[in-house]
């Protein structure tokens, strides 16, 4: 097992500069990681010098990046908007590609008010699928995510609830879709996390380990200190073979300090199941 970090408090400050990526990867390594991840909203250029300065400053701390979370929208009721969606993935499938990042997180797209769940399984069952295809063609992995509302959007994923995620992830079987599972994320809807971690274990690639202090509803906190009930997660994972990368998604607003917390629970709990 390996241990990365998606840094949700970190966010604003690497956005906005005053955090660089290399400034990431150097406090990642310090804080225990094996690697660090991404949300595309941190790359700011597309050009061949950028990306040749991001893998040097990568390079000169020792660090790579695991995966990189994108914001798809395949269940928006426009078909223009839905097929432009896809190309912008397809941008961020060549960004990863020029960085080495092998996960590409993914997701369904918005609740959209007014559309039909028939439409929007169909809709996102659709252009995930031609997204695997598109991404077979740059090396990279996408894997299909339980989201509640990323920040980037304007309404929670439709996908959300959890018999609409298996629902997907069982009509994308065919080509084989991979599922990275939100530790909190089926806690935030309500459901059960074990019942449907069991579902979609025959195709599970990486774990976004995350917390959340409420049910029903997502409250990003401390990881180890809300519902989520990791030792049973790793437990279960373990017996199952899984020996891929944890991706701590920290949202607790603690900066490094819940990082490296978050960090060394995941190692412990990990260490003492079996």
């Amino acid at each position: 097992m390996k241990v990365s970090c998606l840094p949700v408090s970190l966010f604003s400050d690497i956005v906005s500069g005053t955090m660089t990526i290399g400034d990431w990867a150097r406090e990642g390594k310090k804080a225990g990681l094996d690697a660090v991840d991404f949300s595309n909203m941190f790359l700011r250029e597309h050009t061949p010098v950028y990306y040749r300065t991001i893998r040097q400053m990568l390079k000169q701390e020792g660090m790579s990046v695991t995966m990189m979370t994108t914001y798809p929208d395949f269940t928006h009721p426009d078909k223009q908007q839905r097929e432009r969606e896809l190309e912008y993935l397809a941008f961020d499938f060549a960004q990863a590609a020029q960085l080495g990042i092998k996960y590409i997180r993914v997701l369904a797209g918005q609740a959209h008010p007014g559309v039909k769940r028939e439409d929007g399984i169909k809709w996102a069952v659709e252009y995930l699928k031609r997204a695997c295809g598109i991404a077979e063609k740059y090396g990279v992995v996408p894997v299909y995510e339980d989201h509640a509302k990323p920040g980037a959007w304007d309404y929670i994923d439709f996908s959300h609830p959890a018999d609409i995620f298996t629902e997907i992830y069982e009509k994308t079987e065919d080509v084989g879709l991979r599922v990275n599972f939100d530790t909190a994320n089926i806690i935030a809807y309500g459901a059960d996390t074990m019942e449907v971690l069991q579902k979609v274990l025959p195709r599970l690639e990486t774990i976004h380990a995350a917390d959340t202090s409420t049910r029903g509803t997502l409250n990003h906190c401390e990881i180890g200190k809300g519902l989520a009930p990791f030792k049973e997660i790793f437990s279960l994972i373990k017996k199952n073979g899984f020996d891929g990368w944890i991706c701590i998604e920290e949202g607790s607003m603690q900066g490094m300090y819940g990082i490296e917390k978050a960090v060394r629970y995941v190692r412990k709990v990990w260490g003492e199941v079996k």
